[in-house]
């Protein structure tokens, strides 16, 4: 994994590392930090994650995808549909079964530009500044000063 180690003349990393619960499967992050995070509180989230909520750290997917075959070998694929009609694509490890990330198909068949990865499985993830989305459906009250939507972001609807 000496790519992931990679760093800038100032010492900041180029990638982060992803990592399952067994170690299985590693892999470094498209780029050194996310576009966004989301703490998104969706009734699927909740039960992907046992938990109020998922979080997930959303990268660009080019860098990913197509996956390296290591990853795809070390990967199993569940498919779910989507609240827009299209389909969601959700990898986990084959050994631990930790869900690492997912990727939105639309319903015409193309695929998102990017990938949600899931958040508790990027060593040092910068959690400051997550966005809560789907609120409509938490389980926990939202304090108001957080940055909280009843589905999503209006710029990403």
């Amino acid at each position: 994994m000496i790519a992931n180690m990679a760093t800038t003349n100032q010492s900041q990393p180029l990638t982060l590392t992803v990592r399952c619960q067994c170690g299985r499967v590693t892999f470094p992050t498209p780029t050194a930090t996310p576009l966004t995070v989301f703490h998104c509180h969706c009734t699927e989230c909740q039960k992907q994650s046992g938990s109020a909520f998922g979080t997930s750290a959303i990268f660009p997917a080019e860098g990913l995808f197509p996956l390296s075959s290591e990853v795809e070998s070390r990967t199993r694929k569940y498919t779910r549909d989507t609240e827009s009609g299209g389909t969601m694509d959700c990898y986990f490890c084959a050994e631990c079964g930790s869900r690492l990330f997912h990727r939105i198909v639309a319903k015409d068949g193309t695929p998102r530009p990017t990938v949600s990865i899931k958040g508790g499985c990027v060593e040092g993830l910068d959690w400051s500044g997550g966005k809560h989305i789907y609120v409509r459906s938490a389980v926990m009250k939202i304090p108001g000063e957080w940055e909280a939507y009843e589905t999503m972001p209006p710029t990403l609807l």
